[in-house]
């Protein structure tokens, strides 16, 4: 299969804590590019190339610059299929931060914050109960449904994510609490593993197919924040889901499906909750070449 998408990913953010100021949460916001990608897809294997288009989707004066990262490894085996990600985002702003900075207008009411980075790497399978319920197949690439499917799965994960700002502190200097270091940390990071029960199914009609996963679970999760360069540890739970959605339309020589993947973070210090949202929408274009039908001969 050789084909082409188009879409965005994105990684917001947000930090909750009884703030001055009658602020109990602090939204995070990056300034996405378009990403026009191309690919091949061979049985297991699949690999795609993913160059951002010029000019940004949101106001720089307001959202400032985002440098991505983004790197990806997938292939399936029988009933499971493995998905590796590298992402980072370097550069945020703060939204509607007006209300505690008077240093903003309105027309430019964000804080924007250049060096604050955030990066995971996410090492994830899943296995499928039903052996004929394959990943490639959900997006249309090296295969596709004739008929409704249904299976019960298991998502093992494992994630290593941090979010930092350079030598200065996460929280903005007007929002720190001096009675908790941890809200003039320039460190948060965690990691954590954990098992993910879920469902998924796809619908064919005629030629249209509509697929979807959807699962909920916990994590064990080690969690550290730098209190003035001394790094403070903890062990507990946190909540995860798995959420992809899929959908378009798939004929036997070509497809064209939007494909949206979403992934969720999550630290919690006592009552400062750092919440992150790693998600992707895109919309792919593709040929299956040199396709040979098998059949069955029976008496």
């Amino acid at each position: 299969v050789v084909y082409a998408d188009l879409g965005y990913s994105s990684a917001p953010f947000s930090i909750s804590y009884p703030y001055s100021f009658g602020i109990d949460n602090l939204k995070y916001k990056n300034n996405f590019r378009n990403i026009i990608g191309v690919g091949v897809s061979y049985k297991w294997f699949a690999l795609r190339i993913g160059i951002p288009l010029p000019g940004y989707a949101r106001s720089i004066s307001n959202y400032g610059r985002t440098k991505p990262l983004n790197l990806g490894f997938d292939l399936s085996f029988k009933k499971l299929f493995f998905d590796l990600d590298i992402c980072s985002y370097e550069g945020y702003a703060i939204k509607n931060a007006i209300s505690w900075n008077d240093t903003l207008t309105n027309d430019n009411p964000n804080d924007l914050r250049p060096k604050t980075k955030s990066a995971s790497f996410s090492m994830n399978t899943w296995y499928f109960k039903n052996k004929e319920f394959k990943m490639s197949a959900l997006r249309g690439q090296t295969g596709y449904y004739k008929k409704d499917a249904r299976t019960w799965y298991l998502k093992s994960t494992f994630n290593i994510f941090s979010l930092t700002n350079d030598k200065s502190s996460i929280l903005p200097t007007e929002l720190i609490d001096s009675s908790n270091t941890k809200t003039s940390s320039n460190y948060y990071s965690a990691l954590d593993f954990g098992i993910i029960p879920g469902y998924a199914y796809v619908k064919r009609l005629n030629n249209w197919q509509i697929s979807g996963l959807l699962g909920f679970g916990a994590v064990i999760q080690t969690k550290v924040y730098n209190s003035n360069g001394n790094n403070r540890s903890f062990i507990g739970l946190a909540p995860r889901y798995d959420l992809r959605l899929m959908g378009g339309y798939s004929a036997p020589t070509y497809f064209i499906f939007l494909v949206t993947e979403f992934d969720n973070k999550s630290i919690r210090f006592s009552d400062l909750i750092y919440r992150q949202y790693f998600y992707s929408v895109k919309i792919a274009v593709g040929k299956r070449l040199n396709r040979k039908e098998k059949t069955n001969k029976s008496k």
